[in-house]
């Protein structure tokens, strides 16, 4: 994914151009701020704060990570140490038992470990942790749905639930797809430690119906400006749909778009050329 480069009076409000830009939330972006805001004379500002963002890459783990996991660290051996290794099993042997007597705190602890490690993990093995989560939560449901999953670009997979009567997976507004997409993802970092990389949940292709709906409508007062020469502001949006929202009205002529206010009541207006 490109990196985007954007300037705002204070880091945060660079930090929310770029969101809408990409249309992903701050915790799916990796961030590097290139300049702090300055002022001048009277507390007059003089360069404004630059950042750079883009969603978190999706890469494996580097080949010597993954083959060192498991090796003892240096100096730790027996001939380092002096460490006899009939006295070594001595004292893994108790360590040995009491994780047979409790795996639950094993896995326990090494769920904690990965989220600590917040490592980079492959986006197709998140997806399928997340597809696993899904079609679990349909099945004690009993609903007749199926889970499927697709791959949109490097660094996003959507996860599709199709079915019947699923309409309040979806809720008002898409309000419990949106918690539904924020546990599936709450899930899979608890069990992989993953973040980079972007999941999305989708019910009955509400989404999708969403989407070209958004578009028709921005479409609509796109044109409403370009006959008043009046700007209109549309209702508070999340970032994903400031993001439809912006790229559509970049395919017109004669209009312009800039966001206002600060999360969760941040908006799009839409403003004559």
């Amino acid at each position: 994914m490109e990196w985007v480069e954007t300037t705002g009076r204070t880091v945060e409000e660079a930090l929310e151009s770029a969101l809408d830009q990409l249309g992903i939330d701050e915790r799916d972006a990796e961030v590097e701020v290139l300049e702090e805001p300055k002022t001048g004379l009277f507390g007059r500002l003089r360069t404004e704060a630059r950042i750079r963002a883009r969603v978190r890459p999706t890469r494996p783990r580097p080949k010597v990570e993954r083959s060192d996991r498991g090796r003892k660290r240096p100096g730790k051996g027996p001939r380092e140490s002096g460490e006899s290794a009939q006295s070594r099993e001595s004292k893994e042997q108790p360590a040995r038992a009491a994780q047979g007597r409790s795996p639950e705190k094993k896995r326990l602890r090494q769920g904690e470990e990965a989220v600590k490690n917040d490592a980079e993990v492959p986006l197709s093995e998140q997806a399928e942790v997340a597809r696993a989560f899904l079609e679990g939560l349909v099945a004690q449901l009993s609903l007749p749905a199926s889970v499927g999953m697709e791959t949109l670009d490097e660094d996003t997979v959507e996860l599709r639930v199709d079915g019947a009567e699923l309409g309040f997976l979806i809720g008002p507004k898409g309000a419990t797809l949106s918690a539904l997409q924020d546990v599936t993802r709450t899930v899979v970092n608890r069990k992989t430690g993953g973040r980079n990389g972007r999941l999305m949940v989708d019910v009955a292709g509400y989404q999708q119906k969403r989407k070209l709906a958004l578009e028709r409508f921005t479409r609509d007062l796109a044109a409403k400006v370009q006959e008043s020469g009046r700007p209109m502001a549309l209702e508070p949006m999340s970032p994903p749909d400031r993001k439809i929202v912006h790229d559509t009205v970049n395919q017109m002529e004669g209009v312009s778009t800039v966001s206002e206010g600060e999360e969760p009541v941040r908006r799009v207006i839409i403003n004559p050329d």
